[in-house]
């Protein structure tokens, strides 16, 4: 099907962050859209306010007339939808044409330059400083992201003059596998999802069959020292980068201090000096590099980078500072691997040295939690205080003899919780903190609000 042809585009599984920009990008395209999610959201709210038809019963009787015919209406989904859900099986048996997401996100690099972000994690900020970097610039962009990036209150950037495309690579199922990069970054390949993947080698390896599907006049931006051997095509050119060592791009003369963090970036015939962090945690040192490096490849100058650089102010739920004044800090971040966990953790501690951490973290899916008990463990030992909900199952059935228990008897933190969403507000009204990181992928966005107000209530010592 031909994406200029069709007139409605039907998502099953239209709330997730990734598919609610694909949503905005047809609206903004002419194109009718309504689509099902299982609940409703603040996200859900603003798309169908933008346009959108949402419900929220798996149900064929609420498919509006409009989508119903197969010569007109694409159907996309997301792999996180089980294969029995109703809606998406009428589509396939009635001769529709069902896609991915990323199977789009394909269609669409393959006429623009995609400049693609993979990576355990790291992707969503790394992608969403490239994003801003080029967007400030005089070289432009597009760009599907995977969070909201605040600088635009938005996941979904357009252009009607620039070529390039920003896009988030997601391995969750191989759905980076339909990309089509010009460029392509990889932040970090620790093992994750393994529930699809099975071993921690086959994760791997579908990092390395995506770097083949980089073009032969591009290149491969890759952190230092990850496991991985690069499957180039002739002519495609390999870049490593770092945050501290050195490499191909890296920082140099890292200063942090009284909430700031100063760095001067180091690459190939360039150097930028005094690069400020517009959100300064030690680990947007290693992003940004990945960041400005794709920037300074794609002729974004060292001034519009310094700029951009220091007016970037993050995406929604990474690093996001919610409540900052003289005696109380509450950050929420996206964090839900073990690596994740540690560098979030590792930063906010280096940003506040002296000062007590609270962790809350709520576990993402019941298989990564079996997979990864001591990693999980060990990672949230780092905090000072440990507040430990339920697992968030998303997509998941429970497993037995699987729960936030298994993590919470190998922590070794002297001060540790174990309570539910319910309990989190009465628990946080008990204690005293100092700096508060909330963690998770899963529903804790929702609590984040409830406990700043908590916490706003405390007066200045």
């Amino acid at each position: 099907m031909n994406l200029k042809n069709i007139s409605s585009v039907y998502f099953v599984g239209a709330g997730g962050i990734g598919m609610s920009a694909l949503i905005r990008y047809f609206l903004a395209k002419g194109k009718l859209v309504a689509g099902y999610d299982r609940i409703s959201s603040d996200l859900t709210v603003a798309l169908n306010q933008e346009g959108a038809i949402i419900h929220f019963e798996d149900n064929i009787q609420l498919i509006p007339e409009a989508f119903r015919s197969s010569g007109s209406t694409l159907v996309v989904y997301t792999p996180a939808v089980p294969e029995s859900h109703q809606e998406l099986t009428w589509f396939r048996n009635n001769g529709f044409e069902v896609m991915k997401r990323a199977q789009i996100l394909g269609e669409i690099t393959k006429s623009s330059e995609g400049l693609c972000v993979a990576g355990t994690h790291g992707k969503t900020t790394t992608s969403s400083m490239i994003a801003h970097l080029l967007k400030q610039s005089h070289i432009d962009c597009n760009a599907f992201l995977g969070g909201i990036l605040k600088n635009y209150n938005s996941n979904l950037m357009l252009s009607d003059t620039s070529s390039f495309t920003v896009i988030e690579a997601d391995e969750f199922d191989r759905s980076f596998h339909w990309l089509h990069p010009y460029m392509a970054v990889i932040t970090s390949a620790d093992p994750d999802h393994l529930d699809i993947y099975g071993t921690p080698e086959a994760y791997r390896e579908s990092f390395e069959y995506f770097t083949s599907l980089i073009r032969p006049d591009g290149c491969l931006v890759m952190k230092k020292g990850i496991m991985l051997t690069p499957q180039l095509v002739s002519g495609a050119t390999l870049y490593t980068y770092s945050g501290t060592d050195k490499a191909d791009f890296y920082a140099d003369h890292i200063r942090i201090g009284n909430g700031e963090i100063y760095f001067d970036f180091v690459g190939p015939n360039v150097r930028i000096s005094d690069i400020r962090l517009g959100v300064p945690v030690k680990v947007n040192i290693e992003n940004g590099v990945a960041a400005m490096a794709i920037a300074w490849l794609n002729g974004v100058t060292e001034k519009e980078i310094k700029r951009g650089m220091a007016s970037f102010q993050g995406p929604e739920r990474r690093f996001d500072f919610r409540l900052k004044n003289s005696h109380i800090v509450l950050i929420d971040d996206y964090a839900h691997h073990p690596e994740e966990l540690k560098e979030s953790i590792l930063s906010v501690k280096a940003l506040y040295p002296n000062k007590k951490l609270t962790g809350v973290f709520q576990p993402h899916l019941y298989s990564r939690t079996r997979d990864f008990v001591d990693e999980f463990a060990s990672s949230l030992s780092l905090l000072d205080e440990l507040i430990l909900l339920d697992i968030y199952p998303a997509r998941e059935d429970p497993i037995p003899g699987i729960s936030s228990r298994i993590i919470f008897d190998k922590a070794t933190v002297p001060d540790k919780k174990l309570c539910n969403k319910e309990q989190l507000p009465d628990v946080m009204a008990s204690g005293k903190y100092e700096v508060v990181l909330m963690l998770g992928a899963g529903d804790i966005d929702r609590l984040v609000e409830p406990v700043k107000q908590i916490l706003n209530k405390w007066p200045s010592e």
